[in-house]
Parts: C-alpha cells; sequence; structure tokens
C-alpha cells in the first residue's frame, strides 16, 4: 500500500466494519489518502456471537465477550492492524517532512490538518451515518500512538479532536446537534474544547465564565475568557463549559456548541517548551449569543460531561505518551548502532544495552496500562482508576526514556537537528495537561481506599 492520490482513506475503507453490520465492505475511492487493494473486502466476524471490534455500541460488562477468546492485552484485530500501518505511514511520509519547520515556526501546516480529515482520522469512532468511520475507542488509541511516535503536536491536535470534541458531541448532544456539527467535525472542521481558566486549572469548576438565557428566551449568552486552549487557533468549532449559577456551585455549570462564526476571540497564543506546532491560546467570549438548542445535554450538568469524557481523554494523553517514548527511543537506538566509539558500536556497550533493554521494559508497561484502559472503557466496564494509572505513568515513562535518549546520542542528541531534544521538551506537558500528574495520585489513591472499604 502506498499514499497516491484517487485512494481509499484510512477509516472509511480499513476500519469502518461497524457500518457494514457484517456484510463485506467494498472499499471506497477518496483523493489524497492511503491506498488499500482496489478490490479488498473486510473480514466477517469469526465468532459470529460475539460483538464487533469496531461496533459503536458499548456492551455491558456481562454481554461483552472477546471475539478471539483470552488474548494479550497487544492482540488487535485485523482492521486494527490494518489501521496501525496505514497511519504509521502517513506519518511518515506526510507528517515527518514538516516537523522541523512546524516546531521552528510554531504553527501546524494546513496541510497535515487537510491531510487527517481526507484519511478519515478525524471522525474515528464517529457512526457513518454523521461521516465517521464508527470505529473503536482502541482505534482511536493506536491513531493517536502513532502519530506520537512522530510529532506529539500533530498526535495532540487529533486527541482532542476525537476523545474530547467528538466524543461529547456523540454521547451528549441533542440529535439535531449531532445531524448539524458531527459530519462537519468528521469532515472538515477542526473542534476545540474549552474547560481551563486562568484560576481554573486543576479546580477545573471554579471557572468564571458565564452563561445566561436572553430576554426572550431564544438564545444563551456566553462571556469570559478560558485559557490553555489546545486546537484554538485552527479550530471553527468549541465545546464551551460555562456557570449558569454560582450558588449552586459546579451543579450550575452546563456545556454548549459554540462556532468561531459567533463571535469568538483567538487572543494570546502561547510560546511554549514543548508541542510548539499545536496552538495553546486564550479564548475570549464577549456576549457571544448562540441558539438556545446549542446547549449539549441538560443545564447544570455540564460538570458531568467534563468529569467522564477527562477519562478517556486521559487515557488518549497515555497514548500520546508511549508513542513519543516509542519514537525517542527507535531514533536514538538506531542512532546508538550507526555511531562508533573504541572501534566499535556505541550500542554494544553492556551498560548502554542495559540503559536500552529498561526503557524498553517501561515503555511496554505504560502501552499495556494504555491498552488495559482502553479496552476497559470498550467493555463498558469502570476504567477511571486505570486511566489514570497509564496517564501518571505513560508521561513518567516518556519524560524518562526521551531523556536518555539524548544522552544515547552525546552531543549530537543535544542538537536540535536531530529531533531527540523535541520530544523530550514536548513529554514535559503529558505531566499537566488533562490534570497534573498529583490530580491522578489523589484520583488513584481514593479509588483504591473505596475499593478496601475504607
Amino acid at each position: 500500500m502506498s499514499l497516491r492520490a484517487s485512494s481509499s482513506s484510512i477509516l472509511r475503507s480499513g476500519i469502518a466494519a461497524g457500518a457494514t453490520r457484517g456484510a463485506a465492505a467494498t472499499l471506497p475511492l477518496r483523493s489524497g489518502a492511503v491506498a488499500l487493494p482496489r478490490h479488498a473486502t473486510l473480514p466477517r466476524a469469526r465468532a459470529p456471537a460475539a460483538p464487533r471490534s469496531f461496533s459503536t455500541t458499548t456492551r455491558r460488562a456481562e454481554e461483552y465477550e472477546s471475539p478471539f477468546g483470552i488474548n494479550s492485552l497487544s492482540k488487535l484485530t485485523e482492521e486494527e492492524e490494518m489501521l496501525r500501518d496505514a497511519v504509521r505511514r502517513f506519518a511518515e511520509d506526510v507528517v515527518a517532512p514538516r516537523v522541523e519547520a512546524m516546531d521552528e515556526a510554531e504553527k501546524m501546516d494546513p496541510a497535515v490538518i487537510k491531510g487527517l480529515f481526507e484519511q478519515g482520522l478525524m471522525g474515528i469512532e464517529t457512526d457513518p451515518e454523521f461521516g465517521g468511520a464508527g470505529g473503536s475507542f482502541t482505534s482511536a488509541i493506536i491513531v493517536i500512538e502513532e502519530l506520537a511516535k512522530v510529532d506529539a503536536s500533530v498526535s495532540v491536535l487529533c486527541d482532542v479532536h476525537n476523545t474530547l470534541v467528538d466524543t461529547v458531541m456523540r454521547k451528549y448532544a441533542s440529535k439535531e446537534l449531532q445531524e448539524k456539527y458531527l459530519p462537519q467535525l468528521s469532515e472538515s472542521k477542526l473542534g476545540s474544547f474549552c474547560l481551563s481558566e486562568p484560576a481554573s486549572g486543576s479546580d477545573a469548576f471554579a471557572m468564571k465564565t458565564s452563561c445566561k438565557k436572553s430576554d426572550d428566551g431564544k438564545h444563551w449568552i456566553i462571556n469570559g475568557s478560558k485559557m490553555w486552549i489546545t486546537n484554538s487557533a485552527e479550530a471553527d468549532f468549541f465545546i464551551v463549559f460555562a456557570q449558569g449559577d454560582p450558588s449552586k456551585g459546579y451543579k450550575g455549570i452546563s456545556a454548549f456548541a459554540v462556532e468561531r462564526e459567533h463571535g469568538i476571540e483567538i487572543a494570546k497564543k502561547e510560546k511554549k517548551l514543548g508541542i510548539k506546532a499545536s496552538s495553546t491560546c486564550t479564548v475570549n467570549f464577549d456576549e457571544i449569543k448562540i441558539p438556545i438548542g446549542n446547549l449539549i445535554g441538560e443545564e447544570g450538568k455540564g460538570y458531568k460531561i467534563a468529569i467522564e469524557i477527562l477519562n478517556e481523554g486521559r487515557v488518549g494523553i497515555g497514548a500520546q505518551m508511549i508513542g513519543l517514548a516509542q519514537g525517542a527511543y527507535d531514533k536514538a537506538v538506531r542512532y546508538a548502532f550507526e555511531r562508533k566509539q573504541f572501534g566499535k558500536p556505541v550500542a554494544s556497550f553492556q551498560g548502554m544495552q542495559f540503559q536500552m533493554a529498561q526503557a524498553l521494559t517501561d515503555i511496554e508497561a505504560a502501552r499495556m496500562l494504555v491498552y488495559n484502559a482502553a479496552r476497559l472503557k470498550e467493555e463498558g466496564r469502570p476504567f477511571t482508576k486505570q486511566a489514570a494509572m497509564a496517564k501518571l505513568f505513560s508521561s513518567q515513562v516518556a519524560q524518562r526514556v526521551a531523556g536518555q535518549a539524548i544522552e544515547w546520542a552525546g552531543g549530537q542528541g543535544f542538537t536540535r537537528e536531530m529531533g531527540l531534544s523535541k520530544y523530550w521538551c514536548d513529554s514535559k506537558i503529558g505531566a499537566i495537561y488533562e490534570g497534573t500528574s498529583n490530580i491522578q495520585l489523589q484520583t488513584i489513591f481514593k479509588l483504591s481506599q473505596a475499593e478496601m472499604g475504607l
């Protein structure tokens, strides 16, 4: 398979099995995407009684049955393997040549965003009825991981759009909002998730952004500012959380679907240590008026949406971190086999081999935590603790491995030209966004305490 014009998209041809409802899928053509064999069909489920891996229906734990029986966590379906291979080629062929320029300019190349949409990677779990692929949550995790091996900035752009924005719209938005926005989010409009504020970070529900109904009852009016908002410079669609009644505390918060055309102002763009090509801006709302029907879910239930959705987002950040760690490891180890000291490759020294072996073990352990959390989520089982563990540990591994990778490459690793320093700078954000490491530790302890009945 190769990249070429007038070929089939990754997801719509490779994993849209959920749309076939068991029938063989003929692969459609789409411009600018990774090709699959022209007359290829997707395999039927091997165990008819088991749910398809790419079903959009979440089954209760007691109903879930693996289509393969008992497996390792790294076991992927044939469609998931196809997806991994295709995204890896897209990342290497389309993203990799642009990474250095994007990082230096601190700006996402529009061609990369366009390519993500063309490949069907921006509506991974969205039902085909709304232009998506109907894929599984693990499919999204695979995409995020593979993109992060090449560039964490591109990975987080795709991650936030899929695991936060798309998921909120799929799970909580009205049918009317879904019909209006999900096709756009699958095909062309980048999404942004507006929760954090200058004085509202880990304490997310101390927000000051306000919302109220207009006098005629036909609109919501939003005022305030959000800070540290990912994708905001390029986004056309925003999910905004606002406080409607401070006396109710977190129970006064609601969520809204807001378009850039409603009058959103994108203000200061942050200059960051890492993920520089990913835009992180202040977003201002000055008497923004939106239709009354753009409320997502129930009034005053925005806090529930935020809490539940961030659990999924943390698994996505975990995937980003393991992809980043693997990318740094692969680049440094290859260089260590090329670079010679004392007449032999640096990688041939036992001290180096031990460090590399430990790093690889750490990456694999982090990957298992991430995949376990993803599979638990798909099975309809509790996964909040596992999501916190996955994010916490994978961010620690990413920082450690990316730092070691620089050392393995010596002076060359310290230069920006080689690209290892970018992995290290990018890794630090994993301990901060979508819940700091201390918040994850607190979550893990509290849930474990409850499980022990203490």
